[in-house]
């Protein structure tokens, strides 16, 4: 375990951005070419790596994902293998993802499979909500089709190297709606003289929250919310009434059919705030990620796995507000996406002060080689 110790402090040093991994892809290369995998995909989605490992004899295809993406947060403890990137650092724990998935390769490598194919795949900016969409369409992983797809992420909250499972949604769909609004300035001594949309503004940053709400007495079947994240109106010159304004919410449902009621809700709202203002509106979605669902059979796998080993199985309850890209890939194949509990009082994910736990490493390089296991042999 010092190996993956090792990268995982390498890693955490040298952190990127979603979208540009390169340096972090690399190192994962020179970490897997020496595991003889029967190939190696690079630049998949962008700086997306996968290694693949195949059986003699038929069998499932089976996906093992790790995200390798870092936060524009910068570091904020004196670790002996802080971020060394300004502004930049892993308060999600990717590292630590990454470093789990190529102790499985470690593994495979020493116990290659009998049967099956598995894509061990390190993809890039989950954060974005982009990569694993830019995957699936990538030209080298179109030949691929999972019959099977796993990801695993710490959990801040949950006690120590417990495994937090949850049938149907584990993470919530999100989307982030910007929203512009378009009048006319004038000097700010005559603003009846153009069309200043302050008041559209104001009306939608107190009225679009209230289309929040959980199961049907709201309209929803599930939970929804709608949270304004920032907002903008003109500009700092004390002449001029404005004559534009941004607006910008994240939208969240448990299920996709509650997402899509509250985007048309939303939308409605904005046009019905427009009347008689004189404004006019266009809007626009980023960072859409679909609810991730987990398939029974998936989540059966990775409980079984976790009875092997002793460990403490958790059902979340609720689903998980957050969101995870992981969704593309559980809406092609049976997918179980699950959690590792990082402590009680671990620093919550995207804290400055958070760190990935390593004690968890062999924690999570164990539940993947016995999920490998249960296929390969």
């Amino acid at each position: 375990m010092e190996e993956l110790l090792a990268l995982r402090h390498q890693l955490h040093r040298y952190p990127e951005l979603s979208g540009r991994e390169k340096v972090t892809a690399g190192v994962l290369l020179d970490f897997l070419q020496p595991l003889n995998p029967a190939r190696i995909h690079r630049n998949l989605g962008g700086h997306g790596l996968m290694a693949v490992f195949e059986g003699k004899a038929e069998g499932a295809e089976v996906l093992f994902r790790a995200d390798m993406d870092a936060l524009p947060i910068a570091e904020a403890l004196p670790l002996e293998y802080a971020s060394e990137r300004k502004g930049i650092s892993h308060k999600c724990g990717h590292d630590g993802h990454a470093a789990i998935l190529a102790g499985l390769a470690a593994y495979i490598s020493g116990n290659p499979p009998q049967r099956g194919r598995y894509l061990l795949l390190f993809q890039p900016a989950e954060e974005t909500g982009t990569g694993a969409l830019s995957v699936l369409r990538s030209r080298q992983f179109r030949q691929y089709k999972p019959d099977y797809s796993f990801a695993l992420h710490n959990l801040p909250g949950y006690s120590k190297d417990s495994v937090v499972v949850r049938t149907g949604t584990f993470a919530a769909a999100s989307r982030g709606m910007v929203i512009h609004l378009k009048g006319r300035t004038s000097h700010a001594s005559e603003p009846e003289k153009g069309q200043s949309p302050a008041m559209v503004l104001a009306r939608l940053m107190n009225d679009l929250p209230r289309l929040s709400g959980n199961g049907p007495e709201f309209g929803f079947s599930d939970f929804a919310l709608l949270t304004i994240i920032y907002g903008s109106l003109g500009s700092p010159a004390f002449g001029t009434s404005p004559g534009h304004a941004v607006l910008m919410a994240t939208l969240r449902a448990n299920l996709d059919r509650d997402m899509e009621v509250l985007v048309s809700r939303a939308a409605d709202l904005v046009n019905e705030s427009l009347a008689g203002s004189g404004i006019t509106a266009s809007i626009s979605f980023q960072e859409e990620f679909p609810a991730t669902t987990n398939h029974t059979e998936a989540v059966s796998m990775v409980t079984t796995a976790a009875q092997k080993l002793n460990l403490k199985t958790v059902n979340a309850g609720l689903p998980f507000r957050w969101s995870e890209d992981f969704a593309h890939f559980a809406l092609r194949s049976k997918a179980a996406l699950f959690g590792i509990g990082a402590g009680v009082s671990h620093r919550p994910l995207h804290d400055p002060d958070y760190d990935f736990p390593d004690s968890i490493i062999p924690t999570g390089v164990s539940i993947w080689t016995e999920l490998y296991r249960q296929f390969a042999f």
